[in-house]
């Protein structure tokens, strides 16, 4: 168990007037725990003067041990009975006796978003607060949802070296799946190959157990529909010329990354020229602006006046960006870098950045960096392919800065 993270769970369960807090969704889990959840049937208990405790299916005990919490298991399902896992985590809860009868028990409340953690996931939802009912009939039960958040979006030292593990191997697919790009190629076969470059660097990293990936390539005109609630990788074949645009979310024990970069294959015209020209001095400002205490708005503010000032305004269709780490691309994680935003950043916040310009009929192109705040200013997370001209491919898919 993370000792920072267990203070801080501590202080936040003292400040709070709570007995213990009480998690199904898997990044909370993680958050509490250390541990990751397979399909989502596992929960974590955080106590005030006690260790953390998991409750998890017997399958993933194994998994669940190395978190160095106190773990429980029970048997989700058997040939002789049939029984819901809101049903089976009961008598396990019963058993923590260092919940007073009448405890004040914070759960989660309110809509999430929750990244996938296996191929199909159990989501507990109001179940739990009905199975902590049974086991605690006196308990007094609330929902906690802004606590959670606020938690989530300071990362500890250890959390963000995960988060940094997950971005380095990212970034060997990046780099090894840009010299690898050529006309000819689909989308969809363009993505796999940053995928399974990504694949080969984790088989070089035994601490990671667990790791997944999702690669999506939109390039030509595609590339300007980048900015919709979800990418998507299509049959279309890339042409010499084309702006091609590959964004990232890979996970590494549950700790996410979110990482775009825009190549494009062949020197680029004098139009996207100045596109890419706008785009890395708005991420050059917004860089510049992120240290403890300044205001989430003002990363956006200067990210967005350069891109108005060159004439992009309305061509950038989101926010500059958001939290990362325990998620990957939800816009309400914090800090949020938004026009509207009341957020201000603190040492151990990671997020985004993401400057982009989307122009309808012709093409889009978005930088996607993630930084950890620090107590000083920022430390960059993603540095590889830093500048425009790492991004110019020659029809073989090799930087015109290495030829």
């Amino acid at each position: 168990m993370d000792k920072e993270r267990a203070e801080r769970l501590k202080t936040a369960l003292s400040e709070n007037n709570l007995d213990a807090i009480v998690c199904a969704l898997p990044k909370h889990v993680l958050l509490l725990s250390g541990y990751w959840p397979v399909v989502g049937t596992s929960i974590a208990v955080a106590l005030r003067d006690r260790p953390t405790h998991v409750i998890v299916p017997e399958d993933e005990k194994e998994l669940a041990q190395g978190s160095g919490c106190v773990v429980h298991t029970y048997r989700p399902a058997s040939l002789n009975r049939l029984i819901t896992p809101a049903e089976a985590i009961v008598d396990p809860l019963k058993t923590l006796n260092s919940i007073p009868a009448t405890a004040r028990i914070g759960v989660e409340g309110g809509d999430e978003s929750e990244p996938a953690s296996y191929a199909a996931m159990h989501l507990f939802g109001t179940a739990l607060p009905d199975s902590l009912r049974v086991a605690f009939p006196s308990a007094s039960i609330q929902p906690i949802r802004d606590l959670l958040s606020s938690l989530r979006a300071v990362k500890t030292t250890l959390e963000v070296e995960h988060i940094r593990v997950a971005c380095d191997i990212a970034r060997f697919g990046f780099e090894g799946g840009a010299g690898l790009l050529r006309p000819g190629l689909t989308e969809i076969m363009a993505a796999q190959i940053f995928r399974d470059r990504m694949k080969r660097e984790r088989a070089e990293c035994p601490e990671v157990q667990r790791e997944e990936n999702f690669v999506w390539v939109m390039s030509g005109l595609n590339s300007a529909k980048a900015h919709g609630a979800y990418a998507r990788s299509r049959t279309k074949i890339i042409e010499s010329g084309d702006l091609v645009l590959v964004h990232c979310n890979l996970s590494a024990e549950g700790y996410w990354t979110d990482i775009t970069r825009t190549y494009s294959l062949g020197s680029p015209d004098k139009e996207r020229r100045s596109m890419y020209d706008a785009v890395f001095e708005a991420r050059t400002m917004a860089l510049n602006c992120i240290a403890p205490g300044r205001k989430a708005a003002d990363v956006d503010e200067a990210a967005r006046s350069v891109l108005e000032r060159r004439g992009f305004g309305k061509a950038f269709k989101h926010s500059t960006g958001h939290g990362v780490g325990f998620e990957a691309i939800s816009p309400n994680a914090l800090p949020r870098l938004h026009p509207k935003s009341p957020d201000v950043l603190q040492a151990g916040m990671v997020c985004n950045i993401e400057p982009a310009i989307y122009i309808d009929g012709y093409g889009g192109i978005r930088h996607c960096d993630m930084v950890a705040v620090t107590e000083h200013g920022y430390e960059l997370l993603t540095p590889f392919q830093t500048t425009v001209q790492d991004l110019i491919l020659s029809a073989g898919g090799v930087s015109s800065n290495s030829a």
